[in-house]
């Protein structure tokens, strides 16, 4: 059975900010939307470019190196080139913790 991983404090994390974790040795972004807080593979599925330097509107993240977009929320592609969705990830917050639950490989 696999344990949720702390990944950053609540505090590390504003409304509108994407911030680059790292969980038992997978990069993963952070985004906070509207108070909740998802959790995302930081690679885009075109060609790997790094999610967490993308631009965040909403819940709208685009990747900075072709303009992919997806829904942080749900992982979904809204916008090419990618055409793969983006992995997301539980998250729970405990005790001004960010907490994050990988699959079992």
């Amino acid at each position: 059975m696999t344990d949720f991983i702390k990944v950053a404090s609540v505090n590390d994390l504003e409304d509108g900010e994407l911030l680059a974790v790292e969980a038992d040795g997978e990069p993963l972004c952070l985004a906070k939307v509207e108070g909740q807080v998802c959790a995302f593979q930081d690679n885009c599925t075109h060609i790997s470019g790094p999610l967490s330097e993308g631009e965040l509107d909403g819940e709208i993240l685009t990747c900075p190196w072709h303009g992919a977009q997806f829904d942080v929320r749900t992982g979904k592609v809204l916008r090419g080139p990618a055409r793969q969705d983006i992995m997301t990830y539980p998250v729970k917050i405990e005790d001004g913790a960010i907490f994050v639950l990988l699959p079992d490989e």
